[in-house]
């Protein structure tokens, strides 16, 4: 499995996931710079997501949706903050509705995702996820984040 740890951090208000891969880099960037295979990963197995929009540069956008086991739709957004390809992005993540509004209701977060280089043409990903206040941690854990994401990046290698 690829996710080699989730660390939650109270004081700090963070989440960071770390996962590894034997592939390089630059491949391991394909999965987010790329709205096919995105969506290929990004949600778990059982609620895939579609990507409508994906502008993965400065002040872009990528808009999405998750579509559950009844067909329920789950959509959410990014709002890319920093991009450094192929080693870092940062970006705004929150909820939203149909046409990509965010949803005042839900926390948005502030997302850093690195790529570092390891020997062997081989991938360590961190994803550090840092909530508003510790309500919204609570609330977006709760909610199943650390599962979902754990799920999602693990589909990663049978991409790769």
């Amino acid at each position: 499995m690829p996710v080699t740890t989730v660390h939650k951090d109270t004081e700090s208000l963070t989440m960071t996931v770390e996962a590894a891969f034997d592939s390089p880099v630059s491949r391991v960037w394909e999965m987010w710079e790329d709205p096919r295979l995105l969506e290929r990963w990004w949600g778990p197995p059982t609620y895939p997501a579609t990507v409508v929009d994906h502008d993965l540069s400065v002040d872009g956008s990528v808009t999405y949706f998750m579509t559950g086991p009844e067909g329920d739709r789950h959509h959410g957004w990014w709002r890319i903050v920093a991009v450094d390809p192929p080693h870092k992005l940062e970006l705004e993540d929150g909820f939203g509705d149909a046409d990509g509004n965010p949803n005042p209701d839900m926390p948005t977060t502030t997302m850093r995702m690195e790529l570092i280089e390891q020997p062997n043409d081989s991938t360590v990903m961190t994803i550090e996820t840092a909530f508003p206040s510790l309500e919204a941690m609570e609330q977006m854990v709760e909610m199943g984040m650390e599962e979902g994401i754990t799920l999602a990046i693990n589909q990663i290698d049978a991409l790769l």
